[in-house]
């Protein structure tokens, strides 16, 4: 997979190792001088351009790449980045990081953006999930507010423990995904029966989410 990563400040080469790492070809577009540091990431190709500028990301190929990572610490040149990388290139993947969550809401389909990751929006949820059992936590919104990954965990009481996964009354729009045990982590099957301490991952929309607790009996 060919992937383009608009800024190479400290998230963007962070980023950019993981996918090098994972054997993805990767290209850093970096406007600002201090941060164009080809011997940081020598495996990537280095861009010095502006990805704001059309004839920028055109000399560079984006049109090439399978995904658009806009991982700057502007989020006005996040949205322009994935606007030009969507509508003008057709980049069948845009991934856009928002730094104020107070702009969560411009960075939608409208803007070219497939999926937007919130860091503070996210260490919240990672501190809340550490510290919280027996209730439903979510940890990402998928899809622009379409679904949301939630997690919860059984606590020691739980009067699950015992009863099999197809025996869970779960809604129409939620789906169990993963069963967390220890190290394992699980596929669930109908017949599996459910353990306290389990961490259960489940894909569902917003409106569902009360009737999961429901269903878990909380």
């Amino acid at each position: 997979m060919r992937v383009a990563i608009a800024g190479a400040g400290a998230v963007g080469r962070s980023i950019a190792h993981e996918l090098l790492e994972s054997n993805h070809q990767v290209m850093l577009i970096e406007r600002d001088r201090e941060h164009f540091e080809p011997q940081t990431v020598e495996q990537a190709e280095w861009v010095h351009a502006d990805a704001c500028e059309l004839a920028s990301l055109e000399e560079a190929g984006i049109e090439l790449c399978d995904v658009v990572i806009a991982a700057t610490g502007d989020d006005k040149v996040n949205l322009v980045v994935s606007l030009l990388a969507k509508t003008e290139f057709a980049v069948r993947r845009v991934v856009a990081r928002v730094n104020d969550p107070r702009n969560e809401w411009l960075f939608t389909e409208a803007w070219g953006v497939d999926v937007a990751v919130s860091t503070p929006r996210m260490l919240a949820a990672m501190v809340e999930e550490a510290v919280t059992v027996g209730d439903l936590v979510r940890l990402m919104t998928l899809r622009q507010g379409q679904a949301n990954l939630v997690e919860v965990t059984l606590p020691e009481q739980t009067p699950l423990a015992g009863r099999t996964i197809e025996s869970l009354d779960l809604p129409r729009n939620a789906a169990l995904v993963t069963v967390l045990r220890g190290g394992r982590v699980i596929v669930p099957q109908g017949d599996d029966p459910l353990e306290a301490g389990d961490e259960l991952l489940f894909v569902a929309t917003d409106d569902v989410e009360a009737d999961i607790r429901s269903a878990l009996g909380f």
